[in-house]
């Protein structure tokens, strides 16, 4: 990489933290030179703005979190065991994710949708594609005669992804990891009652 790459991308790793705590509306350039150590030109020389550090900082969380959840279920050689691990993934980093400040898509979510217009596209980008992964593995059991043919795939993988974020920010708001691991609980009970054949 180049000189003003490698500093873009350290102003990203340095801030991305920042941005998921304090919210994107909340992060101030204050913050911002605070976190990196750098002056507010050299910030603003790489970045058009703070709308584009938000994006990339929003990039950057989601893609270490995707990240995460395609390695839990890439170690899994059935369709079954990879859905389960799709939300297993969040009781296994639940204590790293809080103390990052939550999950950067449902963070985003609650201000892209009413105050930061620029970065819904990115967000419900986000949620298409987990909605998308988890379609890829329910099909992919309905192939293997793993789970049952009549299920509607998508209307699982968004109910999945709707119970495990609702998990996070019951957590998140009660200071009590007990509320995301109930939500992991129900989405394997799913699994087994309904989505496995």
């Amino acid at each position: 990489m180049s000189k003003a790459e490698n500093t873009k991308a350290f102003i990203i790793e340095k801030v991305a933290p920042v941005f998921n705590k304090k919210g994107y509306a909340g992060t101030s350039l204050t913050d911002m030179t605070i976190a990196t150590g750098l002056t507010k030109g050299s910030i603003y020389g790489n970045f058009e703005n703070k709308d584009q550090v938000a994006i990339a900082v929003y990039e950057y969380n989601t893609k270490r979190l995707t990240e995460g959840q395609k390695e839990a279920v890439a170690i899994e050689s059935t369709y079954l065991g990879k859905l389960k691990a799709f939300a297993e993934f969040y009781r296994a980093s639940w204590k790293k994710m809080f103390e990052n400040g939550g999950c950067p898509v449902m963070n985003a979510s609650v201000e892209a949708d009413d105050n930061l217009p620029f970065l819904k596209k990115y967000v419900q980008g986000t949620i298409k594609n987990w909605a998308n992964a988890i379609v890829k593995i329910i099909d992919g059991g309905k192939k293997s005669g793993e789970f049952k043919k009549s299920i509607v795939s998508l209307n699982y993988a968004y109910m999945i992804i709707t119970i495990l974020e609702g998990g996070i920010m019951l957590s998140k708001i009660t200071n009590s990891q007990n509320h995301l691991f109930n939500a992991v609980d129900r989405v394997q009970l799913i699994i087994d009652q309904e989505i496995k054949k």
